[in-house]
């Protein structure tokens, strides 16, 4: 496998990590299966590339946060305000993220951005390395982390993951839950969408169609993650998240190396998905047929 390929699938990695980062929050620290996704991916992926075709790429991608968290909002609003069952919100949201990501693009299915100044060609302006691009991915990926590890450990982020843990104890606290939910999922697809804007970016272009199967993705990314350094600590999860989301990329480049079609991707990421999921069925199942024969 070249080195170059190599690098292409750490880069890609890391971009996928802060997307991981979102589920997470709405995975793993409020309980809540977030279909809404795959739609404030593509929001963040228009936003930026709008913006970017504008010349103004650095605001792109804060413009893109700020369009996922808006996304994220409206999901939690219908989650809690209008009691409407968090799988059907996330649909309901997804399904009209696909008109308004049309309309953010500017009713085209896709935008190029090649020979558009990114944040990537500023990076690389400022040397000769190939390897710039990689250092401003490992850059932004780092600073994601520190800011949400940090937020996490304030009063306000402690509400948040007890609100996934045990919400009636924290209703019992005074704490309001809705607005935790709330700024749980604007902060997630905030982050999901913020991936999508440095992709876009990072790609040279944006495709309505680029966000199905993102769930997966991140999904997979934290369930790969887990398996080598488990969630018993807030820095295991991260660590988790990030190396999960690097893994995936290459089992994926390693997949199409052996030639895998590309189309195939998504169900290569649905059977690891599952395959990771039930692991430690298929474990406890083995072993019990061991005892047996024994």
């Amino acid at each position: 496998m070249a080195l170059s390929t190599l690098q292409g699938a750490l880069e890609l990695g890391l971009i996928y990590a802060i997307l991981a980062f979102g589920v997470y929050i709405s995975f793993r620290i409020l309980d809540i299966p977030d279909l809404s996704v795959d739609g404030t991916f593509i929001t963040g992926c228009g936003t930026a590339a709008i913006f970017t075709l504008n010349g103004h790429p650095i605001l792109g991608i804060f413009a893109a946060a700020f369009a996922g968290a808006l996304a994220g909002a409206l999901t939690g609003f219908l989650q809690t305000k209008c009691k409407i069952q968090p799988i059907l919100s996330g649909i309901l949201v997804m399904s009209g993220l696909y008109s308004i990501n049309y309309k953010i693009m500017g009713n085209t299915p896709n935008i190029s951005l090649f020979d558009k100044e990114t944040i990537f060609t500023r990076f690389t302006a400022l040397s000769d390395s190939k390897l710039m691009n990689l250092f401003l991915c490992i850059l932004i990926v780092a600073v994601t982390a520190i800011l949400l590890y940090a937020f996490l450990k304030t009063q306000l982020g402690m509400c948040l993951r007890a609100t996934g843990d045990n919400e009636a104890m924290v209703r019992a606290s005074s704490v309001n839950s809705d607005r935790m939910k709330l700024l749980g999922l604007s902060l997630a697809n905030g982050l999901v969408a913020l991936s999508g804007g440095i992709l876009a970016q990072y790609q040279s272009f944006a495709d309505v169609n680029d966000g199905i199967g993102k769930l997966v993705i991140g999904l997979a990314s934290i369930i790969v993650g887990e398996a080598f350094f488990g969630r018993k600590t807030l820095l295991r999860s991260f660590s988790a998240v990030i190396s999960g989301a690097i893994a995936y990329r290459f089992l994926l480049t390693f997949a199409l190396q052996l030639g895998v079609n590309a189309t195939d991707q998504r169900l290569l990421s649905a059977l690891l998905v599952t395959l990771a999921i039930s692991f430690p069925v298929l474990k406890k199942e083995i072993m019990k047929r061991r005892g047996r024969k024994c």
